[in-house]
């Protein structure tokens, strides 16, 4: 489905939210004229941004990269800690081959 708002109505509605985070705060009454603004403000935004800005499901090897990451951890401790070669997680990280169910 195509997105009606455009860049330019985007552009306005983020820089209204701004404007708007720092006057409403959870004693503002919700029925308010400013707290009406941001969150027509914030429905653009985000009618907007999940139209433009898809996030998919990450692939086995995306997960497994953010794990090392995570842990400050090496490939070869990785491969140790699970007790797979070093090889088998280089191909799980460019996605040759997947871990099994216990690995993962």
């Amino acid at each position: 489905m195509e997105s009606k708002i455009t860049d330019a109505v985007y552009k306005t509605a983020l820089a209204r939210i701004e404007e708007l985070l720092p006057l409403v705060t959870d004693d503002t009454p919700s029925d308010g004229g400013r707290a009406i603004k941001l969150k027509i403000n914030s429905d653009i935004v985000i009618e907007y941004e999940e139209h433009h800005f898809q996030i998919g499901n990450p692939s086995i090897s995306d997960v497994v990269k953010m794990r090392l990451e995570e842990e400050a951890m090496s490939q070869r401790t990785f491969a140790k800690k699970f007790g797979v070669s070093p090889s088998r997680v280089s191909e799980y990280l460019s996605g040759k081959s997947e871990p099994t169910l216990k690995i993962a």
